[in-house]
């Protein structure tokens, strides 16, 4: 059974940091998997945040984080992380981390696996 489960979301200010964990269990193959970083606001789309591909760590950012936020991968422990800096307002959402095989190429379709979310609230 495959279980895809984030954490480390929470109230923050703005200007400030906070840092999500990925964790994965029961994917046969966990290289050559794109892990991928979705968040969601109220009344809003999903939409991709950040990704980054288990075989050679390429990553991809959406530009409204670029220079923000950095996801990493502590393939040993099937971990993502994602750094989020400088923080704003409207950073605002619930955060979600999936999974899809293959390389990423900032493609944001297909995922397979996801997680539950985290709540991520920047006050200004």
């Amino acid at each position: 059974q495959v279980q895809v489960v984030e954490s480390g979301g929470g109230s923050v200010q703005a200007g400030g940091s906070l840092r999500l964990s990925c964790a994965s269990s029961g994917l046969i193959y966990y290289s050559g998997r794109c892990m991928g970083w979705f968040r969601q606001a109220p009344g809003k789309e999903r939409e991709g945040v950040a990704q980054i591909y288990s075989g050679v760590s390429s990553t991809y950012y959406t530009e409204s984080v670029k220079g923000r936020f950095t996801i990493s991968q502590d393939n040993a422990k099937n971990t993502v992380y994602l750094q989020m800096s400088s923080l704003k307002p409207e950073d605002t959402a619930v955060y979600y981390c999936a999974t899809r095989t293959g390389i990423c190429g900032g493609r944001w379709d297909g995922f397979d696996y996801w997680g539950q979310g985290t709540q991520v609230t920047v006050s200004s």
